[in-house]
């Protein structure tokens, strides 16, 4: 039975919400209210509807179950700090999180048990941080250390860029965001900068686009979804090509500003509701909304990349005769470990090759490091990882046709903590 089919959970003894999500406004304002509203209807309640909730930022979702009672939700998304306040005094099931959960939030919800394990941390979609300008600007890329010193305040007259001769304007989300979190982390703090306290700050990504798209000399930063009628800029990090926030790059997590979405649940105490719609969201109809709301799903697709004169040889072979499928295997620093992440696209992975008959010899895995450690060493972790995954397509019944470890060749990011851990990857090529 899938989950879209599961039976619907007992009913509420009263009128009290049966799924109450706090958190992230990247994930609150809009992918959550429809997954849940996707779920109700999968559930088989009938006028379903999203609604405000009597406070900005705030919704409630509701439907009719077969004896005409009304089921409802609740979503507030007030940003990702406050989701892990409300996990932490019981006021939600869910912490939506537009960034991983931070060490100081990881041991205040210590009693609740492994809140990073795979039953808490749920990755439920990719996003990409967009930088955005006004469609008419004349910049198409920028190179995050650019980005870090336009936020900074160091920038202040787009001609210093190649641009027109306009006054730069600063537009950010706020500090619960964790869109703004993502971007401290991602560009601010890797090049030492702090955002210029002349920004106009948004608790709404859809505001700040707006307000961007309007405004001949703005500059800011979004999630994806929400880059409107703004312009997208080309973002460049260390040794990378400038990258596009294209779907297909975004899904791979090899766009430098690319992140996760969450939900962090309770280990310990799921309610049957709360495990039913993390069901449905890890599922091809949950999966669907997620592309449908202007994410990126964890669907996999094959993509053909052309192939360039300094690739590697192996790799150009396989870029010249094989297609990339939009999923990559991250690790942690050192480690052949698959991550949450990555446990759950192993699954993906073997329907995906069932389903397009390739489950014999037809699969390559190539395995990539950073260049923080020993060249030989890193190059020997990366075919180990490789070989992990591997193993794990084998246990499904995926005989692969060949594996590699390239090192610390081919970098998607800069050698910095953040970039390191997106050079640690396998990537999946089939004939």
């Amino acid at each position: 039975m899938s989950a879209s089919e599961a039976a619907m959970p007992a009913p509420p003894v009263n009128d009290s919400p049966v799924l109450r999500i706090q958190g992230s406004n990247t994930v609150g304002a809009k992918l959550a209210p429809m997954l849940i509203a996707g779920f109700f209807e999968a559930q088989g309640l009938t006028a379903v509807r999203i609604a405000p909730a009597g406070r900005e930022n705030e919704q409630r979702v509701s439907g009719t179950d077969d004896s005409g009672r009304t089921v409802h939700a609740l979503v507030a998304a007030h940003g990702t700090g406050t989701g892990f306040a409300g996990l932490k005094d019981g006021s939600a099931d869910l912490a939506a999180a537009s960034r991983p959960i931070k060490d100081s939030e990881f041991d205040s919800l210590a009693t609740l048990g492994n809140i990073r394990g795979a039953e808490a941390e749920q990755i439920i979609a990719i996003d990409g941080l967009a930088i955005i300008v006004h469609p008419g600007n004349r910049i198409a890329s920028l190179s995050v250390e650019q980005v870090a010193r336009l936020f900074a305040g160091e920038v202040r007259n787009w001609r210093e860029l190649g641009g027109d001769n306009l006054a730069v304007e600063l537009h950010a989300r706020d500090d619960q965001s964790g869109t703004y979190d993502t971007f401290k982390e991602l560009v601010l703090a890797r090049q030492s900068k702090t955002l210029a306290g002349s920004a106009a700050r948004y608790e709404s990504n859809d505001q700040l686009s707006n307000t961007v798209s309007t405004r001949p000399g703005a500059i800011g930063f979004v999630g994806l979804a929400s880059v409107g009628r703004s312009k997208a800029l080309a973002i460049a990090d260390g040794n990378s090509q400038p990258m596009l926030p294209s779907t297909a790059l975004v899904a791979t997590e090899d766009y430098p500003l690319s992140r996760r979405l969450f939900f962090y649940a309770d280990p310990g105490r799921q309610s049957e509701w709360t495990r039913a719609y993390l069901d449905f969201v890890h599922s091809a109809a949950g999966q669907a909304i997620v592309a449908q709301s202007g994410y990126i799903a964890q669907a996999i697709t094959a993509i053909k990349l052309p192939a360039q004169t300094d690739m590697p040889p192996p790799y150009q072979a396989l870029a010249n005769t094989a297609q990339r499928l939009t999923v990559n295997f991250r690790f942690d620093e050192g480690s052949a470990r698959l991550d949450n992440k990555a446990q759950r696209d192993i699954g993906r992975l073997i329907d995906y090759l069932r389903g397009t008959d390739k489950i014999m010899n037809a699969a390559v895995l190539v395995g990539f490091g950073d260049a923080k450690g020993d060249p030989t060493r890193t190059a020997l972790l990366s075919k180990l990882r490789a070989m992990a995954v591997r193993r794990e397509l084998s246990r499904g019944g995926i005989l692969v046709r060949d594996i590699n470890g390239l090192g610390e060749q081919l970098p998607v990011a800069s050698n910095s903590e953040s970039g390191r851990i997106k050079n640690r990857r396998v990537e999946v090529w089939v004939y």
